[in-house]
């Protein structure tokens, strides 16, 4: 329309009802948008990124936490050798008392390895009811003595026939897994050794194993039938001086 039209953004335009049934003209209402300047237009979208980078900035305590850190020395000069301070150490307190048990340098025989039991009236910690190997490891990391040994086997080099890799045996067989030369380049291969035959050489690798045997020459243990002999292989026909070359 011209500028000489009547036409008022704002008044109702009359508008005839969907439903001839009726005879009353509905109105539909339409009003005009307001004019936005530039300046307002570019003010709303600085206000849109603005509250969006806020939403992905995590937000920041207003007090930081604190973390308190407690490193125990293996190697600590004073470590608690009476029954007495070793309960206080595993206890976290200055003092307690305690039964009496036998420590680790004072261990000879199974018997040893029972504990004192708790004070009527309180709940037993692992020092005071621990018992067998369980307490032999724990009297052991009490005085920094780490009984069962389970660092991996060496990996840094390939053991030789003249320098093998040594494996730390108390009983009669071991088993040791080789993961090659360097570490983790084949799969685990299980090798058994023995003390009739200590030296076992990995069949990927070439890794030479040999059993180092720190268990008691005698265990006492002979009053049980023969065992089952093992099933002959192509190895038991080799001589023994072409075994290990």
């Amino acid at each position: 329309m011209g500028p000489s039209s009547n036409f008022d953004p704002n008044q109702p335009i009359p508008h005839k009802s969907l439903d001839n049934t009726s005879l009353s003209p509905s109105r539909v209402i339409l009003k005009a948008r307001p004019h936005c300047p530039a300046q307002n237009i570019s003010n709303m979208f600085l206000q849109r990124s603005a509250l969006t980078a806020a939403r992905r900035v995590a937000a920041r305590p207003a007090v930081a936490r604190t973390f308190t850190t407690s490193f125990v020395r293996r190697d600590a000069a004073s470590k608690p050798a009476t029954p007495n301070e070793q309960a206080a150490a595993l206890a976290g307190t200055a003092e307690k008392k305690v039964g009496s048990y036998k420590t680790l340098k004072e261990v000879k025989t199974e018997e040893d390895l029972f504990g004192p039991g708790a004070a009527p009236g309180s709940v037993p910690t692992d020092l005071e009811q621990a018992t067998g190997l369980e307490r032999l490891e724990i009297l052991g990391k009490m005085e920094g003595v780490d009984i069962f040994d389970m660092r991996p086997l060496d990996a840094s080099r390939l053991g030789t026939m003249k320098d093998p890799i040594m494996v730390r045996s108390a009983g009669d067989e071991q088993f040791a897994g080789c993961t090659g030369f360097p570490a983790d380049s084949h799969g685990v291969h299980w090798l058994g050794l023995s003390r009739e035959r200590p030296i076992e050489r990995c069949p990927e690798c070439g890794s030479v194993y040999k059993m180092d045997y720190v268990g008691p020459e005698d265990d006492h243990h002979h009053h049980h039938p023969p065992e089952f002999e093992e099933p002959k292989t192509f190895a038991d026909y080799i001589k023994p001086e072409y075994r290990y070359r």
